[in-house]
């Protein structure tokens, strides 16, 4: 789009269905080169990937004409297809429905990468449900908790 400026900074957050543990040390640095590729052949720029074994934080620079949902939807069919089809896991692999985009701004771009590159260590710390519901409250997005992220019956 020429004439056309933008500076648009998301994280979004998914999770492995039933947050099961399956994304595997061996293999998970593929997969987010994987899901790297899939950002920026959509024209996005990707900032920082990481996460644990049942969850992954996307960070990433949108360009205007892209929608969350539409790359969200790449994203997480593209990036099951990948892992099913190189057959890392007995089962058939899934990310749960649904995802959290928050947005941010310049001033935010090293915390947020300082924060996606110390998963692990955070994760010590606290549960996947304790710093994801803290990122819907610090945004004051209303939520119920018996639909974020529970395991499905």
């Amino acid at each position: 789009m020429a004439n056309t400026y933008s500076q648009i900074y998301i994280q979004t957050v998914f999770i492995v269905q039933d947050r099961d543990c399956l994304l595997r040390e061996a293999w998970r640095e593929d997969l987010y080169k994987y899901i790297t590729g899939i950002v920026q052949e959509r024209g996005n720029k990707l900032i920082q990937i990481g996460g644990v074994e049942d969850h992954i934080h996307l960070f990433f620079g949108m360009k205007p004409a892209e929608s969350v949902a539409e790359l969200m939807k790449w994203v997480k069919g593209s990036s099951s297809e990948w892992i099913n089809d190189h057959r890392f896991l007995k089962t058939k692999f899934m990310w749960q429905k649904g995802y959290g985009a928050f947005s941010y701004s310049q001033s935010h771009v090293d915390a947020v990468c300082r924060y996606i590159i110390n998963q692990k260590e955070h994760h010590r710390k606290q549960t996947f449900m304790e710093e994801y519901t803290k990122l819907l409250d610090l945004f004051n997005i209303p939520f119920d908790e018996r639909y974020v992220f529970k395991p499905v019956l």
